[in-house]
């Protein structure tokens, strides 16, 4: 295992006893993706691949196995909603391009970004996600919803658009 960067000593929590201990990672990531929430709420600008890591990663990263996720932005590319549309398994998991397109107009997004993890930690996109996100392009562009990035998420982050693959 990985030794961490950050000091899990340093970053306590208090028992209902009243006594603290030290953090766990997992509660570390768990207070991240808490706290994300309240840094990018709804109307936050996500104009740039750089600006959606932060946030996605604090979402996605070390999860056990896949989950495919939304950030559905307005017009002018702030945050709607994220929500998290699919999960599977350690290498996958399935996506269905209607319900995207069912949720994308639930919400009147005019811009998505899509996003996944890599439980292996290997972020290089894979055919199944080149053809996913292709799909997805092609279903949402028949109602004019615009796909500004894929990013995959692992121990670091790969933007798709960043690659010219969109």
């Amino acid at each position: 295992m990985k030794k961490s960067p950050v000091n899990a000593a340093t970053l306590m929590i208090l028992e209902p006893t009243g006594v603290y201990r030290p953090a766990t990672p997992k509660e570390i990531l768990a207070a991240a993706k808490t706290a994300v929430g309240y840094v990018y709420g709804r109307g936050s600008l996500f104009t740039a691949p750089a600006a959606g890591r932060e946030y996605l990663s604090a979402k996605l990263a070390g999860r056990e196995s896949e989950c495919f996720a939304i950030l559905f932005l307005d017009n002018r590319h702030r945050l709607i909603e994220y929500r998290e549309m699919f999960y599977g398994t350690i290498d996958g998991a399935s996506v269905h391009p209607r319900e995207v397109v069912k949720a994308a107009l639930e919400v009147n997004a005019a811009a998505v970004i899509f996003a996944h993890n890599h439980p292996s930690g290997e972020t290089e996109p894979s055919m199944a996600d080149m053809r996913i996100t292709q799909r997805l392009k092609d279903a949402l562009g028949l109602v004019e919803i615009r796909v500004l990035d894929h990013l995959v998420v692992g121990a670091t982050i790969t933007s798709f658009a960043e690659r010219g693959l969109l």
